[in-house]
């Protein structure tokens, strides 16, 4: 008889082969994948709670705050509202503010006591109940890094999206992404501790050769994949620091400044399918809760500039990519969005005349501000930036349109309860 030094081993024992580590495997897998399906269900229905509850405060808004909640304005002062700024907030209790240079130009306890007083007086007139605390605004900055930061120096000091291709380059690609987190959750603390919780950013684009001129290293460089790792690290940080991020330029930024030119982009389908693939990245991956829509025209999707195109925010962001998130668009008062090019004479993008459409019953100009938000509001935006002195034409601008028919109750209504949505996800609007 062969001696056995090995009893456990079946050609030894003649006994079977023990099979119940493999069943175990299976139970433990079978048991994760069910608490993975319950937590996908858990998560939701808690959307969904979500969802209903935006709906239900979207239809209770009388027609003035309801258009009210669609806007994204600038406002004037520094340190403390103005008497008439809170006269233009009175009427038009606006869905979001926006801060620039000129109101944060002074000390952190100024800005805190501008915003909480901005803030508090908007929430407090979207209510008629003085017991409720009302529909609180999106308090936003421009807040990309690098030379885009409205802050005195050494406050909430982010470098340029561009210095981390670098980094990249230099130290590998999860060091770098790593390192954006990092500093975005960083900067993202310090400015949600003074009130803000909406940042227009990251530019989602990467550098081509049509438009590096303007992006310059506010992109995250050339290559797309980095590019799109970089702006979801982005918004991961910065939404762990309670910000809700804006990725922009959908679809992307031409060669030369939109505020003082027409913006065209001369991609086929296929050439502008490649220019979105962050875009596209970020929202498969959940990322993106809220995009900046451009006032590029992308010729092979429509004659129109993005802003004002169905084709371009319904169809292709909505549907074929599956976008469910806020469309805010840029300024209004853009030579890109205008028509009116700069001093050089050039010539708005073809077809964006078509666009103007019907002007306001006052007889105001068709390339207003007032107007072109009416006209992107009918083909899909949710929130129209506007500054200070264009809130009250446009507010009722929109209030007309509603009335007139331009503009329905269920567009505005669908605006603001994706609006709605994202305020209580983020627990600006605090939960039940």
């Amino acid at each position: 008889m062969a001696l056995c030094f090995f009893p456990t081993l079946s050609g030894c024992t003649g006994e079977s082969p023990d099979k119940s580590g493999g069943a175990d495997a299976t139970r433990d897998a079978a048991i994760a994948a069910e608490a993975a399906a319950q937590e996908t269900a858990a998560r939701e229905a808690a959307r969904a709670a979500v969802r209903t509850r935006a709906a239900l405060i979207a239809a209770s808004l009388d027609d003035r705050r309801l258009t009210a909640q669609v806007i994204l304005s600038g406002i004037d002062g520094r340190g403390r509202l103005g008497r008439d700024m809170r006269a233009l907030l009175e009427e038009c209790p606006a869905g979001g503010i926006v801060l620039f240079r000129y109101n944060l130009d002074t000390d952190v306890e100024s800005i805190q006591n501008l915003i909480e007083e901005c803030a508090g007086f908007i929430a407090a007139k979207t209510t008629d109940a003085p017991e409720t605390a009302g529909i609180p605004p999106f308090v936003a900055v421009d807040h990309e890094g690098g030379a885009v930061n409205r802050f005195m120096p050494g406050i909430a000091a982010l470098p340029a999206a561009g210095s981390y291709w670098e980094l990249s380059r230099r130290e590998g690609q999860d060091m770098a992404i790593a390192q954006i987190e990092a500093d975005s959750f960083s900067a993202g603390a310090a400015i949600n501790t003074f009130g803000f919780n909406l940042n227009l950013a990251p530019v989602a684009e990467y550098l081509t050769e049509d438009n590096r001129a303007f992006l310059e290293d506010r992109s995250y460089g050339p290559d797309p994949a980095f590019t799109a790792a970089a702006a979801a690290a982005f918004v991961r940080g910065m939404e762990r620091a309670g910000i809700l991020c804006v990725a922009k330029h959908f679809p992307g930024s031409a060669g030369k400044d939109p505020h003082r030119f027409s913006s065209t982009l001369y991609s086929d389908r296929v050439g502008l399918d490649e220019l979105i693939a962050p875009f596209a990245s970020l929202i498969s991956g959940g990322q993106a809760r809220a995009l900046m829509i451009s006032h590029t025209a992308a010729l092979a999707r429509d004659g129109n500039i993005a802003s004002l195109s169905a084709p371009i925010m319904n169809e292709w962001l909505r549907q074929e990519l599956g976008f469910e998130g806020i469309i805010i668009t840029d300024d209004f008062s853009m030579a890109a969005a205008s028509g009116q090019a700069a001093a050089s004479g050039q010539a708005a993008a073809s077809g964006q005349a078509a666009a103007s459409g019907q002007a306001a019953a006052s007889g105001e100009d068709n390339t207003s501000p007032a107007v072109l938000a009416v006209q992107s509001l009918a083909a899909g935006a949710d929130m129209v930036l506007v500054w200070p002195q264009d809130i009250r034409r446009t507010h009722r601008a929109i209030q007309a349109a509603l009335g007139d028919g331009r503009l329905s109750r269920e567009r505005l209504r669908e605006a603001a309860e994706r609006i709605i949505f994202e305020k209580i996800r983020m627990d600006i609007i605090n939960g039940e």
